[in-house]
């Protein structure tokens, strides 16, 4: 019997690249989504959680793991040093509650967070800094992505939203008090 990977991000992401290879005209605009989806608010199908003036909280599109969160300044830059203190402030406060609503979410075992600064550094969007947060549970990696180049998402992105999404609802309130304290 064959057994079936589901990994519906695989073939969104291969959708994604057919779309950007296509869009290689001069007078069509690039579409920036770390500029244009805070705009757009946050709902399901922008997979945004949460959008303030300062900063933005969205599910990242290709996930590593279930819960993959990326916390985006509002400004554009490309390096962490280009901020405003209370730009960083909002950023490093919007971190600290993405891992208290993913830990009360989905009690993970340990964290990545990091940022890619450069394209040399594997910036996918270089020009507008990110930091992700990557949820990790002991021995959730095997050897799929190593042979394959497949990781097995066991979660749509969006069933995590929904779940998530009331976690949020709290998140402007909490993210002053944070700032404040």
């Amino acid at each position: 019997m064959t057994k079936v990977l589901w990994a519906p991000w695989r073939g969104e992401w291969i959708e994604d690249q057919k779309k950007r290879e296509g869009k290689t005209s001069a007078r069509k605009k690039k579409f920036e989504p770390f500029t244009e989806l805070p705009k757009k608010g946050a709902s399901e199908k922008t997979l945004v959680l949460f959008v303030n003036d300062d900063v933005f909280v969205v599910l990242n599109r290709f996930p590593y793991n279930p819960g993959h969160l990326m916390v985006i300044p509002r400004q554009k830059v490309d390096s962490p040093e280009k901020l405003t203190g209370r730009e960083l402030l909002a950023v490093h406060s919007a971190l600290s509650l993405c891992l208290r609503y993913l830990k009360k979410a989905y009690k993970p075992h340990g964290f990545n967070i990091g940022m890619n600064i450069g394209r040399s550094a594997g910036a996918g969007i270089p020009e507008h800094i990110h930091w992700h947060v990557v949820p990790r549970w002991n021995g959730d990696t095997n050897f799929m992505p190593l042979l394959a180049e497949i990781k097995a998402a066991p979660s749509h992105n969006v069933t995590i939203y929904r779940k998530l999404k009331p976690f949020f609802a709290t998140f402007a309130a909490e993210l002053r008090k944070v700032m404040m304290s």
